[in-house]
């Protein structure tokens, strides 16, 4: 009898655990294929381009030729859009994008052609491709149709780590994951080079011609680079204008400075007096991108550089927006970080 109670206990509880096991696949997978519908969105676009509708110079290759096609889906997430605000250089602008829009270059915007630079303007990810189309960090556009954009490829679509199947992530402990991630990275002065880019991307986005953007979410899944390892931003979905980080956070209602948050990065701090958010962001793109580079650099950093290394790292994610002369401990740290990472690389082969 006793025999027959355990071995009752021990099947009941390993059926329980393949049902809730299969109940979670099948929920994931559900999601997955809801919001990857490649062949869905390759009908709908390409019936609107049939009729006149839309238009644009990736249409053609999308659904005549059909040499451009949906390879895999690299994020399910739905809602990821942003407005532009009040810019500086605003006609100037103007004019950029209507270039953009005239996608076969005859002089004139077709009104398939404005339909879908009106609709591609609503996400802020193209807005930011155009404006920072002639800078080395940002993937080039190669083309649109409707709402749909292409870019160029980017070889590798994380700043490190290995790329497993959803399947397998599920079942991974986030900080087992992340000291794992950092076995699968380049040789160190290969590293250097690509933190070298993100600083300059830094750099492009700080005060430019069209106004200032601020990165909220610096994870190292949305940045990648090329063979040259120059870096290249894959998601740039949640860079936003500063002025429409401020009209969307600013008297938000809360408790604690942990209700004004938007994205994962950009935090504002809570007035208790008035229950409402401020709309100053406390922590500054750079701060940012040196938290993330800290482990990423340390790790097998040379002997001679590790302890420089480290401090300015430091210094550099004790910044705030806040801070007098701001902007130019941001300039001087900046520089600095450049140089030091430069001065160790420049004469190897792997930089």
């Amino acid at each position: 009898a006793r025999f027959s109670y355990v071995r009752m206990k021990y099947l009941f509880f390993s059926w329980l655990a393949v049902f809730v096991g299969s109940w979670i696949l099948y929920v994931q997978y559900s999601a997955y294929t809801e919001l990857c519908r490649g062949k869905d969105c390759k009908k709908i676009i390409c019936d609107k381009y049939k009729t006149g509708v839309i238009d644009g110079p990736a249409c053609n290759s999308l659904c005549v030729t059909e040499t451009l096609y949906f390879g895999k889906c690299l994020s399910t997430k739905p809602n990821n859009q942003a407005k532009l605000g009040d810019q500086g250089n605003l006609s100037e602008l103007v004019n950029l994008i209507l270039t953009v829009a005239d996608g076969d270059k005859d002089g004139q915007v077709s009104l398939g052609e404005a339909k879908s630079a009106w609709a591609l303007l609503q996400l802020n990810e193209f807005l930011l491709m155009v404006i920072l189309q002639d800078k080395e960090h940002t993937p080039k556009l190669m083309g649109f149709c409707g709402d749909l954009y292409v870019m160029e490829s980017v070889e590798y679509t994380s700043l490190y780590g290995i790329s497993l199947p959803w399947v397998v992530e599920l079942f991974i402990p986030s900080g087992f994951r992340r000291s794992m991630d950092q076995l699968f990275t380049p040789s160190w002065p290969r590293k250097a080079k690509i933190a070298i880019g993100l600083l300059e991307f830094v750099e492009d986005v700080f005060h430019g011609p069209y106004g200032n953007f601020l990165m909220c979410d610096t994870s190292a899944k949305n940045l990648g680079y090329n063979e040259k390892y120059d870096l290249k931003m894959v998601d740039m979905r949640k860079i936003v204008p500063e002025t429409n980080l401020k009209e969307l956070i600013k008297d938000r209602h809360c408790e604690s400075d942990l209700d004004c948050v938007y994205g994962t990065d950009c935090r504002t701090s809570c007035d208790q007096s008035t229950m409402k958010c401020t709309s100053e962001v406390i922590q500054p793109n750079l701060a940012k991108a040196c938290q993330l580079l800290k482990d990423y650099l340390l790790r097998g950093a040379p002997s001679e550089i590790r302890e420089e290394l480290e401090k300015q790292l430091y210094s550099c994610i004790a910044l705030k927006v806040t801070a007098n002369q701001m902007e130019m401990e941001h300039s001087l740290i900046l520089n600095n970080l450049k140089t030091l990472l430069w001065k160790k690389i420049s004469y190897t082969n792997d930089s």
